[in-house]
């Protein structure tokens, strides 16, 4: 991620998550915010997500989620299994660059990318019907 950072003009930071919201990787960001983006863009793709359920088909994948503000831009896209890539970019970035080189990324490195499913541990309460 920090190559893909100092590489594509206009971008400020990074995170890898789990499709649950759990922050793998960050770069550029601060521990807090990094956990907050990788919470915000998990649940963007989840929401993106109920598209499909509108338009079709039923396998289709959220590809890409942007959101613009007053202070920059969001990108969010799916990274490959459990995993979900968000990347904040200035203002002044170009979308269909930043867009394209998350693609590329996201293709060439699929099994750095992918985030496998965590067990679920029992509790003491799983245990007592």
């Amino acid at each position: 991620m920090a190559d893909f950072i100092r590489r594509v003009p206009g971008t400020e930071g990074a995170v890898l998550a789990s499709s649950d919201g759990v922050r793998k990787h960050s770069y550029g960001l601060s521990i807090d915010s990094a956990d907050k983006l990788s919470a915000i863009s998990t649940a963007l793709c989840s929401l993106a997500g109920g598209v499909r359920d509108i338009k079709g088909p039923a396998d289709g994948r959220v590809r890409q989620v942007v959101v613009e503000h007053d202070n920059g831009l969001l990108f969010v896209s799916m990274a490959g299994p459990g995993a979900v890539l968000g990347v904040l970019a200035s203002d002044s970035a170009d979308l269909g660059a930043v867009g394209f080189e998350m693609g590329q990324l996201v293709k060439s490195v699929p099994e750095h990318l992918s985030t496998p499913p965590r067990l679920r541990q029992s509790s003491a309460d799983d245990r007592v019907h």
